[in-house]
């Protein structure tokens, strides 16, 4: 399994329409998408800085929905952000909430 953790910085007060945009515009996508699994986002206090970790069968179609699907994303979220949001991807190692192989190491 495979991880995107994006980090957003919300304009003030924006928090609910984002979680309804979010919702209603952006879940529909991701469920199309090859390889996702899950979504998980959080708020932190203040409601201005959140989190959003998506959960993919693998790197490629991590990479797939980043190149394809993403750019949409950010254009459709763009009313709600300030900045630009840092990506980062990591390989998920063990998870309590789906079934994850471990990872062999050599």
């Amino acid at each position: 399994m495979f991880a995107r953790n994006v980090s957003i910085h919300l304009k003030s007060n924006m928090l609910s329409d984002y979680t309804q945009a979010f919702e209603k515009d952006i879940l529909p996508l991701l469920r199309k998408q090859n390889g996702f699994r899950d979504e998980i986002t959080f708020a932190g206090p203040g409601g201005v800085d959140v989190t959003a970790i998506s959960l993919w069968e693998n790197k490629t179609d991590a990479e797939a929905y980043n190149t394809n699907t993403y750019p949409t994303v950010l254009k459709t979220m763009a009313r709600f952000i300030e900045g630009t949001p840092k990506v980062q991807t990591s390989d998920v190692i063990t998870s309590t909430c789906h079934k994850v192989a471990a990872l062999a190491t050599a």
